[in-house]
């Protein structure tokens, strides 16, 4: 008689069987339980430092009495505060349980099994889950200078091609493409081809250059363009983020999402985040801080790295990764060791607060001697 796991096997689609789970950053509790260190810094995940908005925390504090209600499950009224922010129709979002969820549902709803998902390689990992679910081909065309080459990327299209994936800044690189590259990279895509735009890290990036999707989707381009309040609002724990694009792309990906996706502390957090300018602009303020610090203990150890236009950095360690982030571990800080995206002496760390970068900086000089 076959054991449980051979008749699960049997049962299941060979494809999901082929997907490797995604390995999140290390939580601070597994740490403390793991090697019994209380005072943890936790550098591996790329969450703001500075926590959650305060109106976002009162927000939702207030709205704990309506828990025993279900969600709005059309997300109302977030995406009419984010339509007069971006100057758009409410037709022109989707809500989600966070911008991964519509990577998802936008798989979902477009793939079909066979097709083709270009992606520039290394980038985010759930890109590669969501073509492997759908049993799509994935095209991964390797980085140059640690930044998307979109001249190779649109390459490697062809009449197969569903979706091509930029995500801008790239993670773990925090390098980003211009407006014009983009542009120019649009025009060489498969008309019948969906590019989707990560921009989970938009917010952090300060170069005038910076591509305008609003502008793109508003001249009829095939673009699904993807936000997160788990970054600079700091809401990651809340899991909300939101997809803007032309409404029939809209009302396609919506047919695959499940209804009350989106929890009420979640929308309710959200709304009040938008508004908290202050935070918004702390947050920057603390990354741009932070960034210099880091860059100037690299340039002192002579590490290489790159520089980021996001709230991480990508470190050459010139060891092994692994080894670096388990004697990291030992002293209290959390990073993520890159080797799975390919690059085994690298470390991706997050910038922290001044005192967080300082305990990642005297970490790192102790291990590495």
């Amino acid at each position: 008689m076959a054991s449980m796991l051979e008749r699960v096997e049997r049962l299941a689609r060979k494809n999901v069987l082929a997907i490797s789970p995604y390995v999140p950053g290390k939580p601070i509790d597994e740490v403390r339980r793991e090697l019994g260190i209380e005072d943890v810094v936790k550098l591996a995940s790329n969450e703001n430092c500075l926590g959650p908005s305060p109106k976002a925390v009162k927000a939702m504090a207030g709205a704990l009495g309506d828990s025993h209600l279900y969600p709005d499950g059309g997300c109302h009224r977030l995406k009419q505060k984010l339509a007069s922010r971006w100057g758009l129709q409410a037709d022109h979002f989707l809500v989600g349980n966070g911008s991964d969820e519509i990577l998802k549902l936008t798989a979902e709803a477009f793939l079909h099994e066979g097709e083709e998902v270009v992606v520039g390689w290394p980038s985010f990992s759930e890109y590669i889950f969501v073509a492997n679910l759908m049993a799509a081909k994935v095209k991964k065309i390797p980085l140059k200078n640690y930044t998307l080459d979109l001249d190779a990327m649109a390459e490697a299209t062809g009449p197969l091609t569903k979706l091509v994936v930029v995500c801008n800044p790239n993670n773990p690189t925090g390098t980003m493409v211009g407006a014009d590259e983009v542009r120019r990279f649009l025009d060489r895509i498969p008309q019948d081809a969906i590019v989707i735009v990560d921009e989970a890290y938009a917010e952090y990036v300060d170069h005038l250059g910076y591509p305008d999707c609003r502008q793109l989707i508003l001249e009829g381009r095939s673009i699904v363009a993807l936000r997160t309040f788990s970054k600079i609002y700091g809401l990651a724990g809340l899991r909300v983020g939101y997809a803007l694009a032309h409404p029939a792309f809209i009302q396609a990906i919506n047919r695959a999402r499940e209804p009350f996706n989106v929890n009420s502390l979640a929308q309710v957090g959200a709304l009040a985040a938008l508004d908290d300018v202050e935070h918004l602009e702390a947050s920057g303020k603390t990354v741009r801080a932070g960034k210099a610090q880091l860059y100037q203990f690299f340039d002192e150890m002579g590490l290489a790295y790159v520089p980021t236009c996001a709230n991480f950095i990508l470190a050459d360690t010139g060891k092994d990764a692994m080894a670096v982030f388990q004697e990291l571990l030992k002293r209290g800080v959390i990073v993520r060791p890159a080797g799975g995206f390919g690059l085994p002496t690298h470390i991706r760390v997050t910038v922290g607060t001044e005192e967080e970068n300082r305990r990642f900086i005297d970490a790192l000089r102790d291990v590495l001697g």
